[in-house]
C-alpha cells in the first residue's frame, strides 16, 4: 500500500458484500513522494521457536482499522466472483470462483499462509487500467484459495495471467509454516494482459524485509527450487528498453523501479533499520540509505541472534532510535522528543526542499500484525495472527488464530469508519490514547509502556498453557478446538480494549491542563482530609527553555 496525503472524502464501503476493501486512495502519480507500508521477514531457522514470522503494516491516511473475514464456501460450477479494487471499492469485473474456499482471518487463513504487502509503484506506464486484479484482490483470492505458500504463489500469477493485473508494482511476502517468499510484480501497460515478476524463497535461517521499494535485484534463474519467475521478465524488459546487458546482470529492481531518492530514503531506509537491529551490518549498509554509494543492500541476511516474535512486535515501533537516523533528539521533536513527523514527508523552505524521516512506526496506520507460523502443531493452533489497530508504537497485539471464524465485535466496523468515531471500537480507542500521547510524548509514553508491557507479556506467557488445552480438544474434537480458540481470540481482544480504555481515562485525568497527577500505588493520591493532592508542574523540558530563550532574546527576560 502506499499512503496518499491529500484530503480524503466520501463514504468508506463496507465488508459485507464480499468485496476487498480498504480506504485509502491509491494514485499512481504519488508513487515517488509517498511511502508507507512494512513488512519484517523472519525464516524458520531464524527465529527463537522454530516458527516462520511475518510482519505487515498497513499505513494510509484515510484506512480504517479493522479484523477482516472471509469464510470458507463451496460454490456451484460456474459461479462467478465480482471484484472490486481494495484501495477504492471501484468494481473491476468477474472472475471464475472457485470451487472451495478457505477461511481467512485478517491476513492468514486456516492453514496458516500469510500474505502481506508494500506498493513500490515503479514505472507508471506499466498500470494496466482495462485488467480485472488488483493487488489487494489478489491477496484475498490468494488466501482463500491456497493451501502453502508455493501454491499462492502458483494462484495468484495465473490469475493476474488470465485477468490482467490492475495496480502498479507490488511486492508480497507469501509464507507458511515452512517457507517465505518474497514476490515482486508489476503489469505489461494498458490493455496488455499479465505481468511481469519474480518471486524469491528466504533461506530459513535469513531475515528479509521491504517497504515501498523494489528489492529483488539479481536472481538464480537457474535455482527452480527457491526462484520462479515470468517466462518474458527479462525480454519485456528488454522490448522495454529497461535493459539492455547480458541476462546474468539482469536486476528486476533497476528495470522495473529506478532508485530515487524517497525509494532510497523513505523505503530501503526502514529495511535498514531493521537489519540494523539484527545483524552487525548496519553500519556498512548505512551509506547506501544516505545516499553515499549506490550498493545495494542484500535481499536478505542472517542475524545475529535468534528472532523472537516479540523482537518483531518492537521492531514494528522502531524510529530510528540510536541511530543516525534518529529523529527524536532534534529540533523537530519539539519540547517532549516525539519520534514523528507530520505529512508530507517533503517540503519547501523558499526554492529549497527539505524531507523528514520515514521509521517503521507512522501514526497513520490502520491496522498491523505480526503473523506467527509454526509446522509442529496442527494448523487451527499454529497460526497466530497477533493484531493490533493505528500506531504500531502504540498498539498491543493480541492473538488472533487461524481457525477463529468470528471477527471481535471491537475489531469489526458496527457502524464505524475512519470519519465516525465510536467508543466500541479498538481503532478509535488505540487513536484516541495515541493523539494525546504525541503532543508530550516523553512525559506519558512511559505510562503506555507500563500498561502495554503488561498487557503483552501476560498474552505471551498464556499462549503455552491455552494452546496445551486447545491441542488436548483438537486430539478428541478439533471443532470443540477452534471454538475454543475462537472465542479466546475474541475474550483476548475484548479484554484489550476495556483495558486500554481504562488507560485513556486515566491518562486524561493524569495529564489534565498541562500539569501532572500525583499516582501512588496505581491510584490517585489524596491528602489527610480526602481532597486530590497538589499537582506536579513539570514545565518544559531544560533543553528546550534554553532554545527558547534563544530565539526570543530578551522578550520574556524578568526585570526590577
Amino acid at each position: 500500500m502506499k499512503e496518499h496525503f491529500s484530503e480524503q472524502g466520501g463514504a468508506l464501503p463496507t465488508t459485507g458484500r464480499g468485496t476487498f476493501l480498504l480506504c485509502a486512495l491509491f494514485l499512481v502519480a504519488f508513487v515517488a513522494k509517498t511511502s508507507a507500508c512494512t513488512n519484517l521477514i523472519v525464516g524458520k531457522s531464524a527465529s527463537a521457536d522454530g516458527s516462520t514470522i511475518v510482519s505487515y503494516s498497513a499505513d494510509s491516511y484515510g484506512l480504517f482499522g479493522e479484523l477482516y473475514h472471509y469464510p470458507a464456501a463451496t460454490y456451484p460450477k460456474g459461479a462467478m466472483l465480482n471484484v472490486f479494487e481494495w484501495d477504492t471499492n471501484k468494481y473491476l469485473g468477474q472472475i471464475e470462483q472457485a470451487k472451495q474456499t478457505y477461511n481467512v482471518i485478517g491476513n492468514m487463513n486456516e492453514f496458516q499462509v500469510t500474505i502481506g504487502e508494500t506498493t513500490f509503484g515503479g514505472r507508471p506506464e506499466l498500470v494496466d487500467s482495462t485488467a480485472i486484479i488488483d493487488y489487494g484482490s489478489l491477496i484475498y483470492i490468494g488466501l482463500q484459495r491456497s493451501r502453502s505458500a508455493r501454491e499462492a504463489v502458483k494462484i495468484m500469477t495465473d490469475l493476474v495471467k488470465q485477468y490482467g493485473y490492475y495496480s502498479s508494482g507490488e511486492s508480497f511476502t507469501i509464507a507458511d509454516p515452512n517457507e517465505v517468499w518474497i514476490m515482486e510484480m508489476i503489469g505489461k501497460g494498458p490493455g496488455i494482459r499479465g505481468a511481469v515478476w519474480v518471486a524469491v524463497r528466504v533461506p530459513d535461517d535469513c531475515i528479509s524485509a521491504h517497504a515501498n521499494q523494489s528489492r529483488i535485484h539479481k536472481f538464480n534463474m537457474d535455482d527452480k527450487e527457491n526462484c520462479v519467475y515470468s517466462s518474458d521478465v527479462i525480454s519485456f524488459a528488454r522490448e522495454k528498453g529497461y535493459f539492455n546487458g547480458i541476462n546474468k546482470d539482469f536486476s528486476f529492481a533497476d528495470a522495473y523501479a529506478p532508485l530515487d531518492f524517497g525509494a532510497r530514503r523513505f523505503c530501503e531506509a526502514r529495511v535498514w533499520s531493521y537489519f540494523n537491529m539484527f545483524t552487525d551490518q548496519g553500519a556498512a549498509f548505512l551509506p547506501y540509505v544516505q545516499g553515499k554509494n549506490n550498493d545495494p543492500m542484500p535481499l536478505f541476511v542472517k542475524p545475529n541472534r535468534k528472532i523472537s516474535v516479540q523482537d518483531v512486535k518492537n521492531a514494528m515501533r522502531n524510529h530510528y532510535e540510536g541511530t543516525a537516523l534518529d529523529i527524536s533528539n532534534d529540533f523537530g521533536a519539539g519540547p517532549y522528543k516525539t519520534p514523528y513527523r507530520l505529512s508530507p514527508l517533503t517540503f519547501k523552505v523558499g526554492d529549497q526542499e527539505y524531507f523528514n524521516e520515514r521509521p517503521i512506526s507512522t501514526q497513520q496506520t490502520g491496522f498491523v500484525f505480526v503473523a506467527q507460523m509454526r509446522a509442529d502443531k496442527p494448523d487451527a493452533i499454529g497460526g497466530v495472527l497477533w493484531f493490533g489497530v493505528d500506531d504500531a508504537n502504540m498498539t498491543v497485539f493480541t492473538p488472533v488464530y487461524c481457525c477463529t471464524d468470528t471477527v471481535p465485535a471491537c475489531y469489526a466496523r458496527n457502524g464505524a469508519d475512519y470519519i465516525t468515531f465510536s467508543w466500541n471500537s479498538s481503532f478509535w480507542i488505540f487513536n484516541w490514547v495515541a493523539n494525546m500521547v504525541y503532543p508530550r510524548y516523553s512525559l506519558m509514553i512511559d505510562d503506555v509502556r507500563a500498561t502495554q508491557k503488561e498487557l503483552e507479556t501476560f498474552l505471551n506467557q498464556s499462549q503455552e498453557g491455552v494452546e496445551a488445552t486447545a491441542a488436548k480438544m483438537y486430539e478428541k474434537n478439533p471443532a470443540e478446538a477452534k471454538a475454543f480458540l475462537t472465542k479466546y481470540t475474541a475474550i483476548t481482544a475484548q479484554n484489550t480494549f476495556n483495558v486500554w480504555k481504562h488507560l485513556g481515562e486515566f491518562l486524561i485525568v493524569k495529564y489534565n491542563d498541562g500539569v501532572v497527577k500525583r499516582v501512588k500505588n496505581g491510584q490517585f493520591e489524596r491528602n489527610s482530609i480526602g481532597q486530590p493532592a497538589g499537582v506536579l508542574r513539570p514545565g518544559y523540558p531544560k533543553e528546550f527553555l534554553e532554545e527558547y530563550v534563544k530565539q526570543t532574546g530578551e522578550r520574556y527576560k524578568v526585570t526590577n
